[in-house]
């Protein structure tokens, strides 16, 4: 039998990590099926999660069946539900339930994120922006807002969580909803969180920008309040405030995909896998972790990779070349990605950009609102179905910056 690496995930860091695995293989000769590259995954297309606070949540997608086919990427649709490292085995399901069970002899696990749902009366009424379905059905309930009759619920939307996703959905929110109930309407749009500032995560360096365009946006804030419970006409706070919204849209945080679990390793508080600078995970000689379910060190620093489209793009590459560098038995080439920056959506208004750990703003408004467009249209995308262009793009010494 031949060997295999398989992956299990077709996002971001999924898809790099069979194009950065193949393009080891085709560089050492080995691209003639003496070693298998398969990806697990529901679908053959990358969902673009960073863009799904957007409208037409249902088109941020790209396929992926081209590109697989012609770089030599197996590709096995199902979803991945147990992983025995003793037996270097995954077990997978089809649509119908049906259970098959694939060897391996190297494990990639590209598995991402999911949304953090705390025990929380009433989440189940909440919309949220995590996955593309679930953007869709935020969308479509936005666009029958109109149908209901004219209030103050009608026209509100709570948002939980000011965090990266949070704001970049707030900022969006006043033009959407005038888009669905008119261009005068009196909407309202109120982020509620939990820490004393906006952007806990993103620090002060940002936050006078982010206050601004909310300002100028009319997005309202919460700060230092948390939302005890939920229902179909609003939220109620923990100070006992009732903000009365027909749309309420979760956005506080996330986890590593829960099949980390099956994986007996050190945990970060995320549930994301301890990994070397190879991103091999600690303890397993045959498991890599990459994109959001791996814990790796970005630089020799102290700085810990982000759940991030901007490192998991480069978590892929790494943790594809690394992996097959392992089963070929030449030497890997550490992950490392010294600059990190940010760029935050912020609707009509603009944007923003920073760079480096303590996020020093660099551009701000419609100049930074350009470098957002041209990374959630183009950077971030898949590379051309070309074989060669497609390997070449997963160059692991080719670092994307957005």
């Amino acid at each position: 039998m031949s060997e295999r690496i398989l992956i299990i995930g077709a996002g971001f860091a999924g898809m790099w990590s069979a194009l950065g695995a193949m393009r080891l293989l085709d560089q050492q000769g080995k691209a003639d099926g003496s070693v298998e590259v398969a990806v697990i995954a529901p679908q053959p297309e990358l969902h673009i999660r960073p863009r799904l606070y957007e409208k037409n949540a249902s088109m941020m997608k790209a396929p992926l069946s081209e590109i697989f086919a012609n770089a030599g990427v197996r590709f096995i649709k199902g979803y991945a539900t147990a992983v025995s490292t003793a037996k270097n085995s995954v077990s997978y399901s089809d649509d119908e339930g049906r259970e098959t069970t694939i060897s391996y002899s190297k494990l990639v696990l590209a598995t991402g994120s999911v949304l953090f749902r705390p025990d929380i009366p009433g989440l189940a009424h909440a919309f949220n922006v995590d996955q593309l379905t679930d953007a869709a059905v935020l969308e479509e309930h936005i666009s029958e807002l109109r149908r209901l009759p004219e209030s103050r619920s009608r026209n509100t939307v709570v948002v939980a969580g000011g965090g990266f996703t949070g704001i970049e959905t707030a900022a969006e929110m006043p033009h959407r909803l005038r888009a669905a109930l008119g261009k005068d309407a009196d909407v309202r749009v109120v982020v509620v969180e939990r820490n004393d500032a906006i952007g806990p995560d993103l620090g002060p360096g940002p936050r006078p920008v982010i206050e601004q365009a909310f300002a100028e946006l009319g997005v309202e804030t919460r700060l230092g309040e948390g939302i005890i419970a939920i229902d179909p006409e609003g939220v109620t706070l923990a100070s006992g405030e009732r903000i009365d919204a027909a749309t309420v849209v979760w956005t506080a945080g996330a986890r590593a995909n829960p099949i980390t679990k099956q994986i007996d390793a050190e945990k970060d508080a995320f549930g994301r896998l301890h990994v070397d600078r190879n991103l091999k995970v600690i303890g397993h000689s045959n498991v890599y972790a990459t994109g959001d379910v791996a814990y790796a060190a970005t630089d020799d620093d102290g700085n810990r990779t982000m759940m991030s489209c901007q490192h998991a793009q480069n978590l892929g590459r790494s943790a594809g070349h690394n992996v097959a560098a392992d089963l070929l038995g030449v030497d890997p080439i550490p992950y490392s990605q010294e600059k990190y920056v940010t760029c935050l959506d912020l609707g009509p208004w603009g944007a923003v950009y920073t760079e480096g750990w303590d996020r020093q703003i660099k551009l701000s408004g419609a100049e930074a609102k350009r470098l957002k467009t041209r990374i959630n249209t183009e950077w971030i995308y898949p590379p051309s179905a070309e074989r060669a262009a497609a390997l070449a793009a997963a160059d692991p010494l080719r670092i994307v910056v957005a």
